[in-house]
């Protein structure tokens, strides 16, 4: 009995191993379809080392390799890293538009234009009651009038600042929220930081992690919604991470650096949130416009009564939406510089600031936000479309097709029926060969 009858046991044997293993990886490819984060495996199958047989030829003494079956070299995920880095990138812009687009909309919802209940609707109540008053210069009813227009008009002014004011610390305790101990960035570096050591420690015994590197992808994909991150895999295949413009990686191996100071620049959702609040951001622009409008209302309505002889008492005090207040009584209310019957140039001048440049600022102020809402949710629909997409090119590589994991499944069964058909046939001929060669021995 020749070693290269006995090699062909093993030959077939190795066969069967091989596409059952292939199998086994199939059906959990399709077990994990919809497993969210996981990515598909395949068996890679090499040749095994050949069988060295010397002298095989009786004329030219040259000898031969017999192949010697197939092994499961590896269990490999599939995964395309430029998708990877290329998703991460866009789903940082993604979210950092997305919480612009949120909290300007809150913001333009708090200006509730137009309505009723709005300063561009109050403003107007305003001057018609001055022009009330003009009518009627000595009524104390127009009088009274003025003062409780102009009482609204600041409580409509007040209500807005402490909502904008609202707003901008909801960002900031949702900023510290992000980034304070035991928040998503400290909780996702920890994970990352645990799985880089897990992973060497597998892979160092020889085996394949592919359970633990889907998790790790899966994490480095909700970190990027966070800031901007780049990601380097070291030789020891522990991943370093860097995160938004933080001036150390946030993870080195099973080091996490963490807390660092972040800016505007840093990307992603945390980018956004410092930017709105930031001394240019958006949210103080407005806080800052709306300021400059009550300021602008206060001084024109209060001109034309200090410019008498004697100056007449400010109808407002206060230059900012928060502090702006009526500050005087009805009966203190003047329609006019003088005492003849029916003066009212006053009440007429203060009627005509209708239109002026408080009305003009706090337009232009509604405009800008109207415009920047626009522009926010624009943004968010053209990134959420560029995400979708590239998404779809990442799942088209590393996703389940069930249709394609059924055709495996058929082309490894059938590899696994070749197999056990050459083993059966192997034993079979041995059979033969022992009962023949037992009986010529009798």
């Amino acid at each position: 009995m020749s070693i290269p009858t006995l090699q062909g046991l093993q030959t077939a044997l190795s066969g069967l191993i091989a596409e059952q293993t292939a199998l086994d990886t199939t059906g959990n490819n399709i077990a994990n379809a919809n497993t969210e984060g996981y990515s598909r495996e395949t068996a890679l199958l090499e040749p095994n080392a050949p069988l060295d047989i010397t002298a095989l030829s009786t004329l030219t003494g040259d000898g031969a390799q017999l192949g010697t079956g197939v092994t499961v070299a590896n269990i490999t995920r599939i995964r395309n890293d430029y998708l990877d880095s290329q998703y991460r990138a866009q789903n940082s812009a993604l979210s950092g538009a997305s919480t612009q687009a949120e909290v300007l909309e809150q913001a333009q919802a708090a200006f509730n234009e137009p309505s009723s209940t709005s300063i561009a609707a109050q403003l107007s109540n305003f001057w018609t009651a001055w022009n009330n008053l003009a009518n009627a210069p000595t009524s104390e009813e127009a009088k009274q009038a003025v003062v409780s227009a102009g009482e609204q008009l600041t409580s409509t002014f007040h209500q807005l600042s402490d909502e904008l004011s609202a707003i901008s610390g909801q960002v900031e305790a949702q900023y510290q929220e992000l980034t304070g101990a035991g928040g998503e960035v400290e909780d996702y570096a920890d994970q990352i930081a645990q799985l880089n050591t897990q992973i060497k420690l597998s892979e160092e015994a020889g085996q394949q992690p592919n359970e633990m590197l889907d998790e790790r992808d899966e994490l480095l994909d909700k970190l990027s919604a966070l800031a901007n991150i780049t990601v380097s895999e070291q030789p020891d295949h522990m991943d370093t991470v860097s995160f938004g413009d933080a001036a150390k990686p946030l993870v080195e191996g099973s080091t996490v650096n963490w807390p660092q100071a972040l800016t505007e620049t840093a990307g992603g959702k945390l980018g956004a949130l410092l930017s709105l609040t930031g001394p240019k951001g958006a949210l103080t622009g407005l806080q800052t416009g709306l300021d400059g409008v009550a300021e602008a209302l206060a001084s024109s309505v209060n001109e034309p009564l200090e410019a008498l002889n004697p100056p007449a008492n400010a109808f407002f005090a206060g230059t900012t939406a928060a502090t702006l207040a009526v500050a005087v009584a009805s009966a203190e209310v003047q329609a006019s510089g003088s005492d003849a019957p029916g003066g009212n140039e006053v009440a007429l001048t203060i009627a005509a600031l209708r239109g002026g440049a408080a009305e003009s600022d706090y337009a232009t102020l509604v405009v800008k936000l109207g415009s920047d809402v626009r522009g926010a949710e624009s943004e968010e629909g053209n990134l959420q479309s560029t995400v979708t997409a590239i998404n779809d090119q990442r799942q088209s590589v590393s996703g389940v097709s069930l249709d394609e994991e059924m055709t495996n499944l058929i082309s490894f069964q059938r590899g696994y029926q070749a197999s056990a058909r050459t083993l059966t046939a192997m034993d079979e001929m041995l059979e033969t060969l022992i009962e023949h060669t037992g009986t010529s021995g009798l």
